[in-house]
């Protein structure tokens, strides 16, 4: 029989487990969120960035080796957290060190700046980072540190200014809309940060517990599908061989029971390799299906019409095992419950696109609603042993007889 194909149980349990080696796939919507606030940063700093290096061209020509400095110590950084948020390596220590050289060099300014060459309505080029040194925050700092930034940033800038212009009317003015603009702004950068991250932090626990959910239902249903499978192989081999053993008379009788046995021991000993994958993992031939119904009939010790039709295909090595598995169980029952009166068997082969077995007598019938739940020769034996394999089994009982359809379709 061939190995059960990989299936959507199989690719799932592929996922890594909460708190196992693969546990940062869990965070997948939290390090998308993180990749796209970084591209955003680094065009909105890019701009940000590039006007003040213009402003700063236009000092040049009256710079002096401190200015030039300045404009270094600023700018490195900068071109180092932009180039960090691009390729998406390094982006939190990048944009950490720019925070706090930024910092620093703004409070420097003023002793790199000359106060008396500045006028109220001139903004330093060093303003239009304001703001940038908030995102680099951002990116950098828990959110604590983010809002100390968003507050403290904008102040110290203000409070340069008023030292450069020696807190004169004029500068009091223009600093007070400088600061209380960068500081609105600040905060709602920081606060929409705060939000998209705690979305995706929702999303990523959302699915997080989906998957949870579905492991259990998947470890549920296959424990499930273990316990019928594991009471169809008792039913079908352990119990039929101890009562082919108790009713053993003649030397015929004896050597079926001792051959049922060792089945049943092969087939108990096999149970770790899992019960559903017995047999070749070779794809069988609808006639090698007869030949198998023809050989249960034969152990049985019953004689019956063995009717074959349509054309000869090739089944799933698992779903032709669990066919035939069902038919035999289904010729036990005529067997045992109806003497094997009128035992008909009918092969209905088409191609390779799927078979149905029909098994008819003409003994008494049974009702089949009165069958329980602990009766496995038919639940367990037929109907689930089918529906593992994504098979049919109907079962039509009455006063003429019985006949049981078992069929596999590919489609």
């Amino acid at each position: 029989m061939p190995a059960e194909p990989l299936s959507i149980r199989d690719a799932w349990s592929r996922i890594p487990s909460p708190g196992g080696v693969g546990a940062e796939s869990e965070r997948f919507t939290g390090k998308r969120m993180e990749r796209i606030l970084a591209t955003v940063v680094a065009i909105g700093s890019a701009v940000l960035g590039a006007q003040a290096l213009v402003a700063a061209m236009s000092t040049l020509s009256r710079a002096d080796a401190p200015h030039i400095t300045m404009l270094l110590v600023v700018f490195v950084p900068l071109a180092a957290m932009l180039l960090a948020c691009l390729i998406g390596r390094g982006v939190r220590i990048a944009s950490g060190i720019f925070a706090v050289v930024y910092v620093l060099a703004l409070a420097a300014w003023p002793a790199v700046v000359d106060p008396a060459d500045k006028i109220a309505a001139d903004q330093p080029w060093i303003f239009f980072l304001v703001n940038v040194g908030v995102v680099a925050a951002l990116l950098a700092f828990p959110l604590p540190l983010q809002f100390a930034w968003s507050v403290g940033v904008p102040f110290i800038y203000g409070y340069v200014r008023l030292v450069q212009g020696e807190f004169s009317r004029a500068f009091w003015v223009t600093t007070a809309f400088d600061v209380s603009f960068t500081l609105i702004l600040g905060i709602v950068i920081v606060s929409l940060g705060w939000m998209f991250r705690s979305v995706a932090a929702g999303v990523d626990e959302a699915r997080g517990r989906a998957v949870a959910s579905y492991a259990e239902a998947a470890a549920a249903a296959a424990a499930e599908e273990e316990r019928v499978a594991m009471s169809a192989l008792m039913h079908d081999s352990v119990l039929a061989a101890l009562i082919a053993a108790e009713r053993a008379e003649g030397e015929r009788a004896r050597d079926l029971a001792v051959a049922m046995a060792r089945e049943a021991l092969t087939r108990l000993a096999n149970t770790e390799a899992a019960v559903t994958q017995e047999g070749s993992d070779e794809p069988v031939s609808t006639a090698q299906i007869v030949v198998e119904l023809r050989r249960a009939l034969s152990e049985l010790g019953a004689d019956a019409i063995v009717e074959e039709r349509g054309g000869v295909g090739l089944v799933p090595g698992r779903a032709a095992r669990a066919l035939v598995l069902a038919a035999r169980q289904a010729l036990g029952n005529a067997v045992t419950h109806a003497g094997g009166r009128g035992l008909h068997i009918l092969a209905e082969g088409r191609g390779d696109e799927g078979i149905r077995v029909t098994i008819s007598d003409t003994g008494p019938g049974f009702d089949l609603e009165s069958i329980g739940p602990d009766r496995l020769g038919i639940t367990a034996s037929i109907f689930a042993r089918m529906a593992a394999v994504a098979g049919t089994a109907d079962i039509d009982s009455g006063d003429q007889g019985t006949t049981v359809v078992l069929g596999w379709d590919r489609s």
